[in-house]
Formats: C-alpha cells, structure tokens, sequence
C-alpha cells in the first residue's frame, strides 16, 4: 500500500537522484553497442573461415587453425565483456527503481542502493577489462605489411 505522506517535492527529488544512474546506464549503453559491433565482427571473421576449405598447405592451414583458435579467444572475452557490462546496466536499473521505491514507501534503502550502485561499478569495470583484453588480442594478432609494387 502506497503512504499517502508522500508529498509532491519527493518525487522530483527521486528523479533528481536517478538522473546520474541515468546518464551512466547511456553510458553503458553506448559500450554495448561498440562491444556487440565486436563480436559482430568477430563471428563474421570465423564463420568466412570455417565455410571456406582449410588450405591444403600445412603452413596455411596452421595459419588458419591459429587465427580460428584466437578469434575463439577473442569471442570468449567479448562475450564476458558483455555480459558483465549487461549486469552493470540491469543493477544500476535497478539502483533507479530502488530511488522511486524508497519515494514511494517512505523507506531508507541507502544500503541497499550503495550496494547496487558499487556492484553496478564493479561489473562495469570488470566488462571494461575483459573488452580491454579483447581489444589487446586483436591488435596482437593482426599484422599489417606493406607490399611494394616491383620496381
């Protein structure tokens, strides 16, 4: 049952405590979207080498088995990248709705939502790490040659 105490000034307040989970939950929104672009690319990358025939050449084919197994390294992490940072987005969703209920119940839930808010932030930076490891992978594996025309 909702407290009919609840005046007209709390809910404004509530808003205004929600708006800086807000702007991070944009924030984390925005990381999604580059992470699952990633892993995007990361799947398109290893589905053109398994549809193709491996080389018959050992020395090509060990190349394509390497890139095939690291392309896996690099989906594992992205993934992980992704799902700790959905965790971070669902709990500082969930901080929002805490705000609003605390509002709306006339209940101290400071605890509760300083433990949301550092969960959300300890997800987040553990998805920032795995999408930093990703992006280390990529950039170690990838070699880029310049090839000359003959003179």
């Amino acid at each position: 049952m909702l407290d009919p105490t609840v005046t007209l000034g709390d809910v404004p307040h509530a808003i205004q405590l929600a708006l800086a989970p807000v702007f991070l939950l944009t924030g984390i929104a925005g990381m999604l979207n580059v992470m699952a672009g990633r892993l995007a690319r990361i799947i398109d990358r290893g589905r053109k080498l398994t549809e193709t025939a491996l080389p018959t050449q050992p020395e090509r084919r060990r190349l394509v088995e390497l890139e095939l197994a690291t392309l896996e390294r690099r989906r594992r992490f992205a993934g992980a990248a992704i799902t700790a940072c959905a965790s971070a987005a669902l709990l500082v969703c969930t901080v929002i709705a805490a705000l609003f209920v605390e509002v709306y119940l006339q209940i101290s839930l400071r605890g509760v939502v300083g433990m949301l808010f550092t969960g959300s932030t300890l997800a987040l930076l553990v998805g920032l790490a795995y999408f930093l490891r990703e992006v280390h992978l990529a950039t170690q594996t990838v070699r880029i040659t310049l090839q000359l025309p003959p003179q």
